[in-house]
């Protein structure tokens, strides 16, 4: 049995008795500056992440990265999702087309599923609820020869006589409905002022008016059922319901007593916009995300057509809480810089460069893919699509429309997370406190060595 003083024996830190050991103030002020100097190299507070930690130990916990740049790895066949969020002031919403098409002949046109569009005034806030599209059966296309009996009974109005009609003639007073028309290549002004965006447009006047107020919302009230003889009757007919006579009686007296300045046209709102926000998915080839003007039963003045936006949101992938991208740009701080540089940005047609203006963006787009390490593993921590853009406007023959060209790229960056390892810290951590004693160590047998000496020196001893 081995006996406890072979134990002892291999002991490598064996101790000196108190009484033959000398305390001095040399070797006080070295040990006190030792713990000073282990402090700081280690106990110095440094913040990160709205927390503290020692140095040493914030720098164990800094995530460490390094970056690569590789072929993309997506697989054919896979999607890209493109979310926006844009605002057309000079855009109605009833003709406001989504479309999206690709360098494989991919071509949607008019995409609604995942899209929702909002009547905007001039401050572009919305002026009523989501709009609707309501469908149009057996419209008339432009182009067709219309038979000579649909128009007859109308009234060809021009701009000379279109008040006079609108104002002095009243259903209720006359038992019918007047129906007239107006050619908009002849009479521009008078078409514009209305805010006749696409032919042919049926409008249904009031006393002189158009706008309709449903609940502070105005907007002009036109006719989108079937416009064949039958349905535009029907139509008629429920507009003409009867009202009580006592309010008839009312009204033919308010009119006879009104001035000529009562009878003044109330101003119809300004031309109405669209927002339009949702998502589309594309494939990840190169392609286009085209809004525009578009109508089955329409034709447009593509000169007084203005495609000019504002861009509140447009972004690739999967869309992050700000949250989420937040954390990570903590981490990597240079992460999402560009991820939706065209935010907030106007792109206004002033009519510089004249009529049929598209405007027109070339984005190109690099996926960044950020991966994580944790016990050896790794795992995708997420992905993000950054882009650049370059806008420009363009005169087309074509209907003006706002284009988005994108293109990916093949490569792709890869952000590696390098955690450090524990025993890395725990290394650093006794070097520090062994250097620290060690070296303290030497200075005191160097200074305590000194001061002997020179006490020797002083009593005048020979050595």
């Amino acid at each position: 049995m081995i006996s406890s003083s072979k134990i002892k024996s291999v002991d490598f830190y064996r101790k000196i008795p108190r009484d033959l050991t000398e305390a001095s103030l040399s070797g006080a002020g070295l040990s006190i500056i030792a713990a000073l100097s282990m402090l700081f190299l280690f106990g110095m507070v440094g913040c990160r992440l709205h927390s503290c930690a020692s140095f040493e130990l914030n720098n164990y916990l800094t995530v460490t990265t390094s970056t690569a740049v590789i072929v993309d790895k997506s697989t054919d066949g896979d999607f890209l999702r493109i979310d926006f969020n844009m605002s057309f002031p000079s855009l109605s919403c009833e003709f406001a087309s989504i479309g999206v098409s690709d360098v494989l002949g991919t071509n949607r046109l008019n995409i609604t599923k995942t899209i929702r569009k909002f009547s905007i005034g001039p401050d572009l806030r919305p002026t009523g609820s989501e709009f609707h599209s309501m469908p149009v059966i057996n419209s008339l296309k432009h182009g067709e020869e219309a038979d000579d009996d649909s128009v007859e009974g109308s009234h060809m109005l021009t701009a000379n006589n279109f008040d006079s009609y609108s104002h002095e003639y009243d259903p209720e007073m006359d038992g019918r409905i007047l129906l007239a028309k107006v050619d908009c290549t002849e009479e521009v002004e008078l078409c514009r002022r209305h805010h006749i965006q696409a032919y042919p447009s049926i409008r249904i006047f009031r006393k002189g008016s158009d706008v309709r107020d449903d609940h502070g919302h105005h907007d002009h009230e036109s006719y989108y059922g079937d416009r064949d003889t039958d349905g535009l009757v029907k139509a008629m007919e429920e507009l003409v319901a009867p009202i009580p006579l006592e309010e008839s009686h009312k009204l033919a007296l308010d009119g006879k007593h009104k001035t000529t300045a009562e009878n003044v046209k109330r101003p119809a709102p300004k031309a109405g916009g669209c927002r339009i926000e949702g998502y589309v998915r594309v494939k990840k080839v190169p392609g286009n995300l085209i809004i525009s003007a578009r109508s089955g039963a329409h034709s447009f003045d593509t000169s007084e057509m203005n495609m000019s936006h504002v861009i509140s949101h447009l972004s690739f992938g999967r869309k992050l809480s700000p949250k989420v991208m937040s954390d990570v740009q903590r981490l990597i701080p240079y992460l999402g810089g560009s991820h939706d540089r065209l935010n907030g940005r106007s792109f206004i047609n002033h009519r510089e460069v004249g009529a049929n203006v598209t405007i027109e963006h070339y984005l190109q787009i690099v996926k960044t893919e950020v991966i994580t390490r944790r016990y050896s593993r790794e795992h995708s921590l997420l992905e993000e699509y950054e882009y650049t853009a370059h806008s420009s406007l363009v005169q087309s023959i074509y209907i003006p429309a706002a284009k988005f060209h994108f293109e990916l790229s093949p490569m792709q960056v890869v952000i590696t997370e390098d955690p450090k390892s524990f025993s890395h810290f725990i290394t650093n951590v006794c070097a520090i406190i062994g250097g620290v004693f060690t070296v303290a160590g030497i200075l005191d047998a160097i200074l305590h060595n000194t001061m002997r000496l020179m006490k020797k020196v002083e009593i005048g001893k020979n050595f």
